[in-house]
């Protein structure tokens, strides 16, 4: 078990340490992004709902091989779900089609993956995906990141903490919102941790209910941390918007053809 800690954490620097995508997030900070990933309906009914009623928005990370099915998570979106959510505003984004670990496949299929659940949403939507990417799972190759970091705005994984005073847009950190009430000492000693730093935290969550699945939260978790940002003087902001306001400086993909 020793050995198999150690490993990890060798091999998780040198995925943070390694083909980095370097960004200064500037004065831009303190930011706070909520992100929703596969996605469960209820993320949307009622994540969106309480975002909007704050008059935020959120980055949804679709793997559109899940719609209309259901799992551990729940019902998963459907496609009324996806043209609502960008007419209302909300940022539809990446997570490949099949919802598969960059880990369990060759890093072609992986991209094969990735570029089809782009086309695929196109496809229902009628407009391109943004082109920003969270990892199923959470899980990384250097290969897959070095690959996809050359293709996509950012891409993201699970590692926590907060990102800045510079961004590493290949390997976005993120932090996990799961639980109940009872783990709000936790995300806002994050939230103040990143007003001190002026930097960027994001937080991401699967299902949004009173029951969550274990990978999410209840509403009155999303409510709290929502409030406890916006108290504390963070801007709240989708994936897109910071690192749309950064261009020029990030690498801009071209758009994924059919």
């Amino acid at each position: 078990m020793i050995l198999r800690a150690a490993l990890g954490t060798v091999r998780r620097r040198a995925l943070c340490s390694l083909h980095r995508r370097i960004v200064p997030l500037g004065r831009r900070g303190p930011i706070v992004s909520f992100a929703f990933d596969d996605f469960p309906r209820t993320a949307y009914t009622i994540g969106g709902s309480i975002l909007t009623s704050f008059g935020v928005r959120g980055t949804y990370y679709a793997a559109v091989g899940l719609m209309n099915t259901s799992n551990d998570l729940g019902e998963q979106f459907r496609t009324d779900d996806l043209h609502s959510l960008v007419s209302s505003g909300h940022e539809l984004a990446g997570h490949t089609f099949s919802h598969i670990s960059s880990s369990s496949v060759p890093l072609l299929a992986f991209q094969q993956d990735v570029k089809k659940g782009q086309q695929a949403i196109r496809r229902i939507t009628g407009i391109s995906p943004s082109s920003n990417f969270a990892y199923p799972y959470g899980e990384v190759t250097l290969a897959a990141k070095k690959a996809l970091g050359e293709q996509m705005m950012s891409c993201r994984g699970i590692y926590g903490g907060v990102n800045g005073p510079d961004l590493d847009l290949n390997l976005l950190r993120a932090n996990s919102l799961y639980g109940d009430i009872d783990r709000l000492t936790r995300v806002q000693e994050l939230i103040s941790q990143n007003e001190r730093r002026k930097g960027w935290l994001i937080f991401y969550t699967h299902d949004v209910q009173d029951n969550p699945s274990r990978y999410g939260c209840t509403p009155a978790l999303l409510e709290s941390a929502l409030s406890a940002a916006i108290r504390g003087g963070s801007k709240i902001s989708t994936v897109a918007e910071l690192v749309n306001e950064m261009q020029p400086q990030c690498h801009i993909p071209e758009t994924v053809e059919e």
